[in-house]
């Protein structure tokens, strides 16, 4: 039987602790301007730790992106079962992105859409991952929009995928609008006419 000296010490921090400071790096300042010496103070780690655990610069990056991705998408998810309504869920979801304008949080923007809009199609690994990402919401809007359809909220003749995708870029297109500093009268407006697309 191995004795206890050989199975390897155990780690002496919390890895998920550690993956959410790096989001949070990577979601305020953007992938290129993060710097490791970013990364090491704000995950409290030895270089040696950090890159035994989670790799290079860019594989912790798509931990932080998939983690981000998890964590919204379970959020929406519940938030949608939780619902009066499909279409209720829409609103509620474009009200609450409205109200971030002028807001910290607003202006930190959305992980996902920052990175799409950093990275493109630069990367093939991180496209591939920002892709996924895309389908999981894509997924969670077609959701929506049938049950808005079956509640009879949302025309039962209208292609549900493409609502859903008309919905993602609308999110993004508020989410990047109040990064770049609107006030949340002109977003709330704008969120309106984009809502009218679907009644």
């Amino acid at each position: 039987m191995a004795s206890m000296n050989t199975l390897g010490r155990p780690l002496e921090f919390d890895p998920d602790k550690a993956t959410d400071a790096a989001m949070e790096v990577f979601w305020c300042k953007g992938y290129e301007a993060t710097s490791m010496t970013d990364l090491l103070q704000a995950m409290e780690l030895s270089k040696s730790s950090l890159y035994q655990t989670f790799g290079s610069k860019q594989e912790l990056f798509e931990r932080c992106l998939i983690r981000y991705v998890d964590w919204l998408s379970s959020n929406m998810a519940k938030q949608l079962d939780e619902a009066k309504s499909g279409k209720n869920f829409i609103e509620t979801l474009f009200t609450t992105i409205a109200n971030t304008a002028q807001q910290p949080e607003g202006a930190k923007g959305c992980l996902m859409v920052n990175s799409v809009n950093e990275f493109g199609q630069k990367d093939a690994a991180i496209a591939l991952s920002l892709e996924e990402s895309v389908n999981i919401f894509t997924k969670l809007f077609i959701k929506a929009v049938k049950r808005a359809q079956d509640e009879g909220d949302i025309s039962p003749e209208a292609d549900p995928r493409a609502i859903a995708n008309y919905l993602h870029v609308a999110v993004s297109g508020l989410r990047t609008m109040i990064k770049a500093g609107a006030d949340k009268s002109s977003v709330k407006n704008t969120a309106k006419i984009l809502l009218r697309a679907i009644e």
